[in-house]
């Protein structure tokens, strides 16, 4: 398995070995003695997986505040899509800055988005699915959201001229200057 740091270091992108043959292949995806020997001590207790059926549907950009905070190991179980981390933590020399990788089904590259960070992802095929592990248990009472279009975090979604797909929720959330983050450099 490797593991790449990103431009904001706390946010991995983790590659792990394919093994292919006439039938197919095999990976893991999730070996917490690897991940451990690599640096990274999360445990996780939730899976998630997702279908968004239209390309350019935009989910996030998503936290958890404590004590129900989240970190999440994200893959593409099928189809493509634009994965995005941004640093919420207050105090950050990063704060406010983003990371974005593509995922797919094919390259079975999964990103890991740490505690105090928000996560969201656009889909760049149809009928793309998205499988993710969580550090903590889904908890609506601590969820808050941050406008997936925020002109200060400026990401660089790949599908610009695309008319995305967004929930109630995403469509009216604030942005990041207008949201008390309830991380600090600190804690997370």
């Amino acid at each position: 398995m490797k593991l790449t740091r990103l431009a904001v270091p706390e946010v991995i992108l983790v590659t792990p070995k394919r093994f292919t043959d006439p039938r197919g292949f095999f990976e893991e995806t999730y070996n917490q003695d690897s991940f451990a020997a690599g640096g990274i001590k999360t445990v996780f207790v939730q899976d998630n997986h997702s279908l968004s059926c239209a390309v350019g549907t935009v989910r996030g950009l998503h936290f958890q505040a404590p004590p129900k905070v989240q970190a999440k190991l994200v893959r593409c179980g099928r189809g493509r899509l634009f994965d995005v981390a941004v640093d919420i933590r207050k105090g950050s020399p990063t704060f406010g800055q983003w990371v974005g990788e593509e995922l797919s089904f094919e390259s079975g590259r999964m990103l890991l988005v740490p505690a105090g960070f928000a996560h969201g992802f656009m889909t760049l095929e149809p009928d793309t699915e998205i499988i993710y592990k969580c550090s903590n248990t889904y908890a609506p009472e601590t969820e808050g959201v941050i406008r997936w279009d925020d002109p200060d975090i400026g990401i660089n979604w790949p599908l610009g001229m695309v008319e995305p797909q967004l929930s109630d929720k995403d469509k009216s959330a604030p942005f990041l200057q207008d949201t008390e983050t309830p991380f600090t450099i600190e804690d997370c």
